[in-house]
């Protein structure tokens, strides 16, 4: 196994979201970890209703429909109860609407994999290092066709740093920096049906990933999403928002534009998502879902609670829990996310 392999899959066993590594040749995967409490509440069936700050990371179509500022942000204690206690998944998103320009949005994102135990090639005790992944990315949006079709795209870039020179089997720096795209669209009351709309999106388009050197070097974790959501309920007491979604990692050794193709083989590694949100006198929404990811071995419920806050007749403050499937590791992850609307 070659080093960079071993520092990667090591690493992806704490964090959790080691069966993705059995099932994908896809490196940087902390950018597939969806973010928002309200999200994953709702089995990660997003990308059709995305409408708050979180928007342009599902879908960056989606905030081309917003129309107000907005910031949120995400916390989670990854895999808290499985006797780890140092590693943590943040997220901080920004949109802000402009009048005849559109939404320019931005989000960072930090994978913060804690602490690890610096040893050398004769597993001898060197100290330790600190280990974590970070991406930055600027978008923007805009409804071509207003109040129907929303369109988007992201420009992000990521630094990935996993272990210092010298660690265990490598005497390479285990860090890699690379860039990527993602494009998106969002259709809104299709075939003239008020409240069904449809997502399109394609995220984390970029050139392969290099730790150690080219020959090692992986595929970008490049995932198709298709989504939708239907508001059967919409008055101003109450809203019922269904919602579902499926997603596919085209990842593999082939060049980037033949993994649009060759990268749907292994078709029963789709992962999909199914959700529900009620909201209640703009006041507070009760949210659940299901997630299917049977070839990463994470499937289950997951659910979640929203509490809304209107004050100066211009601001909205949302806070929302959700608890989702964590795998073969952790029966749970609790997600905290704040959000404020101005």
């Amino acid at each position: 196994m070659s080093s960079r392999r071993l520092i990667t899959t090591l690493l992806l066993i704490l964090i959790g979201i080691a069966p993705l590594a059995a099932i994908s040749e896809g490196a940087l995967l902390f950018l597939t970890i969806e973010p928002g409490a309200r999200a994953n509440a709702m089995g990660r069936a997003y990308s059709a209703v995305a409408d708050d700050a979180y928007a342009m990371w599902w879908n960056p179509g989606a905030p081309a429909f917003n129309r107000k500022g907005q910031v949120a942000l995400t916390h989670v204690n990854w895999l808290q109860g499985a006797g780890i206690d140092d590693m943590f998944y943040e997220y901080l998103g920004w949109n802000q609407y402009f009048e005849d320009i559109g939404n320019i949005n931005a989000h960072i994102v930090l994978m913060d994999l804690g602490t690890q135990e610096h040893t050398d090639s004769n597993n001898v005790s060197q100290g330790t290092f600190h280990s974590f992944d970070i991406s930055g990315a600027i978008g923007y949006s805009y409804d071509v066709i207003p109040q129907t079709l929303g369109l988007g795209a992201n420009f992000k870039l990521v630094y990935s740093y996993l272990s210092p020179k010298g660690t265990g089997l490598t005497e390479n720096e285990g860090k890699a920096f690379s860039f990527a795209f993602d494009i998106g669209s969002k259709y809104k009351d299709v075939a003239g049906l008020e409240g069904l709309d449809i997502a399109v999106a394609l995220q984390n388009i970029g050139p392969n990933v290099t730790y150690v050197d080219e020959a090692q070097a992986d595929p970008h974790s490049m995932t198709f999403r298709l989504g939708a959501a239907y508001m059967p309920i919409d008055k101003p007491y109450n809203k019922l928002i269904l919602s579902a979604e499926m997603s596919k990692m085209l990842a593999n050794d082939d060049p980037l534009y033949k993994r649009l193709i060759t990268g749907w083989e292994d078709f029963d590694e789709t992962i999909y998502g199914f959700g529900a949100e009620y909201e209640y006198l703009d006041l507070i929404s009760l949210r659940g879902g299901y997630f299917m990811d049977r070839a990463g071995k994470i499937e289950g419920p997951s659910f979640g609670v929203g509490l809304h806050y209107a004050f100066s007749d211009r601001y909205k403050l949302n806070a929302d829990f959700a608890m989702v499937p964590g795998g073969e590791l952790v029966d749970f992850n609790k997600i905290f996310s704040l959000g404020l609307e101005y």
